[in-house]
């Protein structure tokens, strides 16, 4: 990647985001209604974008047009680390992404490699008492979570250099992954070198061959054409992540009890949505990938190595103490239940 351009690059967004909190700051409600400022990275064609048109649609006729969504996407307001803080001060009112880690660090248990294997038992674990525990933790940091899915299925890995059979073959590999330390944990036990990156500088990263690779559910893999820079395609579902709805707090305490319950319940809806599209799309993504990747499905004894390479991982963070090992049996267990 040129040096020179990229620090041009980071100028221009540092300028942007500047510009859009000294925007935001200056927008106040009016006496008519109340105005929800919401934006992800993801492209306005992708699930996630897809199931916030439906929340602004539903909510702004729930509320009787009480309160306006804004909706801004393909991460024109910045990179998700810069949506969180944006949220977070409140120039901006809700998000979704990976940066859950500053709502409740507890969320991180979703995304432990390995700890669901299929879409039921993720299912299972962000609709249980766990999460709802979860989504009321994220107040202590200012934050307002309705509801939490599934981050866009299960992970998989691509690269330029060689297929992945087994956790050795990512020895040496650049794998950009999310700037979450649970990925970054994983894809060194996996005996990768892992790269944080932003989702929206992945292709250029990818095209110039500053990382070798990248962890992605298959749908972002899609909608930000990761294939076009990318020659192999391994799925292990390793893991999947939280969706938490992110909201800042003080906003929502502005809201009167009838539209914070009017709120909720879009945001529960909108976040099943996604859910449920996620879950019925994936397989054609994969179809869809498939005409431009070679895919190598690991899975049965072939996992195996992959399962005991990352248990180290596991270890790690209830030394850190951000998990016990009786949260993490305890997800297990509910993940396993069968409905």
């Amino acid at each position: 990647m040129n040096i020179k351009n990229n620090i041009y690059l980071q100028i221009a967004r540092s300028a942007l985001f500047c510009l859009v909190l000294q925007f935001f700051n200056s927008c106040t409600t009016g006496d008519k209604g109340y105005v929800f400022k919401y934006s992800n990275e993801q492209p306005e064609t992708a699930i996630r974008s897809q199931s916030m048109l439906f929340f602004k649609e539903r909510l702004e006729k729930e509320s009787d047009g009480k309160i306006k969504v804004d909706l801004f996407f393909s991460g024109v307001l910045g990179n998700e680390r810069e949506l969180m803080d944006l949220v977070s001060t409140g120039a901006l009112q809700g998000t979704r992404g990976g940066f859950f880690n500053d709502v409740n660090p507890k969320f991180n248990l979703l995304t432990l490699p390995f700890l669901v294997s299929n879409w039921d038992e993720a299912s299972n674990l962000v609709n249980s008492s766990l999460m709802k525990t979860i989504n009321a933790g994220s107040r202590t940091n200012g934050f307002h979570v309705p509801a939490t899915g599934i981050s866009q299925g299960f992970r998989a890995h691509t690269n330029n250099k060689k297929p992945i059979l087994t956790p050795r073959d990512f020895k040496g590999l650049k794998m950009r992954v999310p700037m979450q330390e649970v990925f970054i944990q994983t894809a060194r036990a996996f005996g990768a070198n892992p790269q944080e990156l932003a989702a929206i500088d992945i292709y250029q990263a990818l095209q110039t061959g500053v990382i070798d690779g990248q962890d992605n559910p298959p749908s972002n893999i899609w909608d930000f054409k990761m294939y076009e820079v990318s020659k192999y395609l391994t799925v292990t579902n390793y893991a999947t992540g939280p969706d938490p709805f992110i909201v800042n707090l003080k906003w929502y305490n502005t809201l009167p009890p009838e539209l914070k319950i009017i709120f909720d319940r879009v945001a529960k809806e909108a976040i099943a949505k996604s859910d449920q599209m996620n879950r019925e799309k994936e397989s054609e993504y994969l179809d869809m990938l498939s005409k431009h990747l070679k895919i190598n499905y690991i899975s049965g004894k072939d996992l195996i190595p992959f399962q005991e390479a990352v248990k180290p991982v596991y270890n790690y963070f209830i030394n850190k103490g951000m998990f016990t090992m009786a949260e993490i049996k305890e997800a297990q267990k509910i993940a396993k239940q069968k409905n």
